[in-house]
């Protein structure tokens, strides 16, 4: 055990249920007390906290496949930070862990849910990004759900993103015939060409989706991996090629519609095409994790694999950093890093 803890925590809690898009007001930043880590437990000073897509999802009271945020308790998500007080066999004080209790400064987390990392593979922000969840979704969709297959044309959308960005280079790396991705600036686009080797790139508000893919993938594509849903999905579906597979993995498009959103009006082409649209989670899928730690990490060494990151500093800073994210202010993975 360690001495002179803290006494408080600040933690962001939700106070009300969003009505399409998140205000200010339905949310608030409060002090909690710190006490000493139970028996099997630790006591983390969090580094860095994720704010990630699926969490507007949380924050409706509807049953999905993950519990719904409540209501005056602290949210979570994904964190990474150093240990101050341990009551855990196997967890020193000084380690850093990677754990589920995001959004706040403190954490009294069980033991058997810190992973335990190691800050000189890679910055400690990365296990929330390319090594952690981010990456994994993106690995496991591509070549698990989507069967990705050397000499694929691969399409992305959000592919700025902490998810898409990835997609993109992990296809062309495993020999991809033609990577296409969206994204919602010029900067994103000129990035993702650029930094992350995709072979076109088109800013989505530039004219329609179907109009841009058409000419980006002029011989088709194979895979879709979908971030957004909505016009995409669709320009996807009129674009895929016989045999065609796309990963349903977000569709950040409709998050914060208060009415239901069309479907694609296309899908009759699913039948004569023989297209597989198949959701995904990443919690799915954890078999291919040392896997893909080891290929990813190789990867990175090279320089082979390259990620951005937006971070937001400051805890009192994590509404807008979430809100940021909905809007696509981010390039890479978004995090909240605490002093």
């Amino acid at each position: 055990m360690s001495a002179a803890l803290p006494t408080s925590s600040r933690e962001w809690h939700l106070v009300a249920r969003p009505h399409g898009w998140p205000k200010a007001e339905d949310f608030a930043l409060r002090e909690a007390p710190v006490t000493a880590p139970a028996e099997g437990r630790v006591l983390v000073r969090n580094k860095h906290f994720s704010v990630d897509p699926y969490m507007r999802g949380r924050m409706n009271d509807v049953k999905s496949y993950t519990p719904p945020f409540k209501l005056d308790h602290p949210m979570d998500g994904g964190a990474v930070g150093e240990v101050i007080a341990s009551n855990a066999e196997g967890i020193a004080v000084g380690d850093h862990v990677m754990h589920g209790l995001g959004w706040r400064e403190y954490a009294e987390v069980p033991a058997k849910h810190a992973v335990k990392v190691d800050p000189d593979l890679a910055p400690l922000s990365a296990y929330l990004g390319v090594l952690g969840m981010t990456g994994m979704t993106a690995y496991a969709g591509l070549l698990d759900v989507a069967s990705f297959k050397e000499g694929d044309a691969v399409f992305v959308s959000g592919a700025a993103g902490a998810v898409g960005s990835q997609v993109g280079q992990m296809a062309r790396l495993k020999g991809a015939s033609r990577v296409i991705g969206s994204a919602g600036s010029d900067e994103k686009v000129r990035v993702l060409v650029e930094e992350y080797g995709f072979d076109a790139a088109f800013n989505y508000k530039n004219g329609p989706v179907l109009d841009q893919l058409r000419a980006a993938a002029p011989d088709g594509i194979d895979v879709y991996f979908d971030n957004v849903g909505g016009e995409h999905l669709e320009a996807a579906i009129t674009t895929l090629n016989v045999h065609g597979r796309a990963t349903i993995c977000g569709m950040i498009a409709q998050y914060n519609e208060t009415e239901p959103v069309p479907g694609p009006r296309n899908m009759a082409l699913i039948i004569g095409k023989r297209l597989r649209l198949q959701g995904m989670l990443v919690s799915d899928h954890a078999e291919l994790q040392p896997r893909f730690v080891e290929e990813v990490a190789g990867w990175l060494a090279s320089g082979e694999l390259k990620y951005n990151e937006t971070a937001v500093e400051g805890i009192e800073n994590g509404f807008d950093a979430f809100l940021g994210l909905l809007r696509g202010e981010n390039t890479g993975k978004m995090i909240v890093s605490l002093a």
